[in-house]
């Protein structure tokens, strides 16, 4: 019996063995990361393009945007239209409407206010926004009338474009709305048509692009397929040259940061340097948080809400965003966005608490949290590139911590500047593009309270420094004390918790509006 059963054990040894052998799957499993299977090989549904032209097409549904009781200029509507304005009191004000019936089996009309209370100007752009949304499921064309000159049309088509995103690829049964045009109509749709192909359409695309990278589960992006999809939508596009580290490389480099927060998990670290040169001079640099998802590492996050996680790259994308719609429209700057990208995984490889690391610059950090990782990762891609690129400012942007939330709500970003000059400047542009800001305190005693006893600098456990502040101050600490600095900690605005008209729920694309600004409006001096 011992024999028989010996022999039994022995050839299924053999027969196993043999098939490992013969087997290229069973061999093969063993080095695919994730299933191996896309979750879906479907794009979004198609979104309604923007036109522009001087007419209402015949068979139109039509929108009018109107900031008070009176009907726009050279806008035709049925004869009882006052009337029903009268008696509905509708003065134009933002937020409301007012349906206005047509002949049967006509398209339908649309009154929209967008009058701004008190001396604020009207918001074009979220009058486009509601349009879009009130008309997704139109099966007709929309036009849009009211608007006054060629830079309201054009505002009003990127609200469109903003509020129509959807998100829906995963989606196995889905509503398809129609891709019927808007139609921006106004006696200026040539200047309008022009100005939105050189501005306000890049700048939907890029915000678009953003969107989609966030709410992209980690499974599908990761550093490697981020930086894919970057080189796709940059491709064709004039002044843009793209440089890509990889493990090998970073380590040549010292990287000790941005290899750090990746060695845990079997997907590589990147750091993609995306370069725009549409002006001569040193560039202003962005650089963005880029972890493609974020457990913790081995300070790992509780359980609830972890996947939000995926888009802790919102930094990442926002730079990304902008850069690409400052050279989509033709900018005249010069820019460079540094985006780091790593997953920060318990692998049996991941850094621990306590370990030491060196950044490109030879300085050292002791890590106190490994779930306090976007900082280390923003720490080296800056000190390479402020060394590399010699840029005349940084503005760096992360989903960086929780205390941004504590402090400011949903209501703004949190900002940081070593000069007060900067920080107005910062939230001047937040003002003007809708992304605000509100700066929070850097202090000295915050910073000495970043002090290790065994490195250069601790990467958490700062008390009694606030978090926010903890955070901006590590940052601070690899950035060159003379380079003009402005620090933004997005934490609490990346994502949509109930639709606006601009944003709708999940992923906002926080950055690229402001980002595209200050690039824009700050200059060397």
């Amino acid at each position: 019996m011992f024999h028989t059963t010996r022999m039994r054990h022995i050839a299924w040894a053999a027969l196993a063995s043999a098939s490992l052998v013969a087997s290229p799957h069973a061999a093969s499993a063993q080095t695919v990361l994730g299933s191996g299977v896309v979750p879906s090989t479907a794009e979004n549904s198609e979104e309604r393009p923007v036109t522009f032209t001087e007419r209402v097409p015949r068979d139109a549904a039509l929108a009018v945007v109107m900031t008070s009781a009176q009907i726009p200029d050279g806008v035709e509507l049925p004869y009882d239209t006052e009337a029903r304005i009268a008696a509905a009191q509708f003065v134009g004000e933002a937020g409301a409407s007012l349906a206005i019936p047509n002949s049967a089996g006509a398209p339908p009309i649309l009154l929209v206010g967008a009058g701004g209370a008190g001396d604020a100007a009207p918001n074009w752009r979220e009058a486009g926004a509601r349009i879009a949304q009130a008309m997704v499921l139109q099966n007709s064309p929309v036009a849009i009338a009211g608007l006054p000159d060629a830079l309201a049309m054009a505002e009003a088509g990127l609200g469109a474009t903003m509020g129509q995103y959807r998100f829906d690829r995963y989606k196995s049964q889905r509503t398809e709305p129609p891709a019927l045009p808007f139609v921006i109509v106004g006696a200026a749709s040539e200047a309008a048509e022009t100005l939105f192909a050189r501005r306000h359409g890049p700048l939907g695309d890029a915000v678009r692009f953003a969107r989609d990278q966030i709410n992209e589960p980690a499974n599908v992006i990761y550093p490697e397929s981020f930086v894919a999809r970057t080189r796709a939508l940059f491709a064709g596009v004039a002044g843009v040259t793209i440089e890509v580290l990889d493990e090998a490389e970073l380590r040549a480099l010292n990287m000790g940061t941005l290899l750090g927060v990746g060695q845990g998990s079997p997907r590589g670290s990147r750091l993609m340097m995306i370069t725009y040169r549409g002006a001569n001079g040193p560039p202003m640099l962005l650089a963005g948080k880029g972890i493609t998802f974020d457990t913790g590492g081995i300070s790992i996050k509780p359980n609830s809400g972890m996947w939000e996680m995926k888009g802790d790259m919102s930094g990442a994308a926002a730079v990304t965003g902008a850069a690409y719609s400052l050279a989509k429209s033709g900018a005249a700057v010069h820019v460079v966005a540094a985006v780091p990208l790593a997953e920060n995984m318990p692998g049996t490889n991941a850094q621990r608490p306590g370990d030491v690391v060196r950044t490109y610059s030879g300085k050292t950090i002791e890590m106190r949290s490994t779930d306090a990782e976007g900082r280390l990762v923003l720490a080296d891609a800056i000190e390479y590139a402020t060394d590399t690129r010699k840029p005349y400012a940084l503005v760096n942007i992360a989903t960086l911590t929780g205390s941004a939330f504590r402090a400011l709500g949903r209501e703004f970003a949190a900002t940081f500047a070593r000069e007060d000059a900067h920080a107005e400047a910062a939230i001047a542009a937040g003002k003007k593009t809708g992304e605000e800001l509100w700066r929070l305190p850097l202090h000295p005693a915050f910073a000495r309270a970043m002090g290790s006893e065994v490195a250069d600098i601790k990467n958490s456990d700062a008390s009694p420094a606030p978090g926010a502040s903890a955070g901006a101050h590590f940052i601070e600490f690899f950035v060159p004390d003379d380079l003009p600095w402005v620090h933004v900690d997005m934490a609490n605005v990346d994502r949509q918790y109930s639709p606006t008209p601009l944003v709708p729920v999940g992923a906002s694309g926080f950055g690229v509006l402001l980002l595209d600004e200050m690039a824009r409006s700050w200059r060397p001096n």
